[in-house]
């Protein structure tokens, strides 16, 4: 029961949910193992965790690649010895109406959405069997769960992570934990990517409306890994109380 002694890693965690979820889980006693694209930023949050007294590692990890991320829980177990959890946070938005034709964003969040996801489970999961023991953590999103115009395939690709996290809990076994959390409107860098001028403008002024902070999903990821071993929560939905 618990976070500290955990070895832990995490995709996506240069910014937004990733990094908060590295630096809650760092402070509760983790050793967490971040993987990213932006390797200054991820070197900075590494940093940032070795400053306040953490344990924290990095490598660039591009979810599109599966040899990246083998290569991520690689380096978690020859630094941490093991891997006790795997977060899936890894994710990008850049959503538009069908009719906009943007065919390269419906790949691209195919690719790291869905691939990426599926890629972190091929990873960990030939090492939890080893141990007999793991836990992974999907990040999903509350736009699977109330779909909406512009969302479609970004709600999809979501919506096949929620399929694919019950699927492998009911073939998990006792020892394999599996987690689903759907994070509503956050205060990160979801607009980023968006493409869509139109779209980008209002998901910003939305995010900056509303959003709750990133501290408030990994709160939920904190919660989901510090209970005893025995004990499985598989679904968290985190959302602002002014979300729809």
């Amino acid at each position: 029961m618990g976070v500290t002694g955990k070895v832990i890693a995490i995709t996506g965690a240069s910014s937004g949910i990733g990094r908060a979820t590295a630096m809650l889980l760092a402070e509760r006693g983790a050793f967490v193992v971040l993987g990213a694209r932006r390797e200054t930023d991820l070197a900075a949050v590494v940093d940032e965790i070795t400053a306040m007294g953490g344990r924290a590692a990095y490598k660039v990890t591009d979810v599109r690649h599966r040899d990246q991320l083998e290569a991520l829980v690689g380096l978690a177990i020859d630094r941490g010895g093991r891997l006790d959890v795997l977060v899936n946070n890894a994710g990008i938005g850049p959503i538009s109406r069908f009719d906009a034709l943007r065919v390269e964003d419906w790949d691209a969040m195919i690719d790291v959405n869905l691939r990426g996801t599926l890629y972190g489970i091929a990873a960990a999961l030939p090492v939890f069997q080893r141990q007999g023991a793991g836990h992974i953590v999907n990040i999903v999103s509350t736009a699977g769960i109330k779909i909406l115009p512009t969302m479609g395939v970004y709600a999809a690709t979501k919506n096949a992570v929620r399929t694919i996290t019950e699927a492998l809990r009911q073939e998990a076994g006792p020892h394999l934990r599996v987690t689903e959390i759907s994070p509503g409107m956050t205060s990160t860098g979801f607009a980023d990517s968006m493409t869509d001028p139109a779209v980008k403008e209002a998901m910003s002024k939305r995010i900056g409306d509303i959003a709750i902070s990133p501290g408030a999903i990994a709160r939920g990821v904190a919660y989901a890994i510090e209970q005893p071993a025995d004990v499985d929560v598989g679904s968290i939905v985190i959302r602002p109380t002014a979300q729809d």
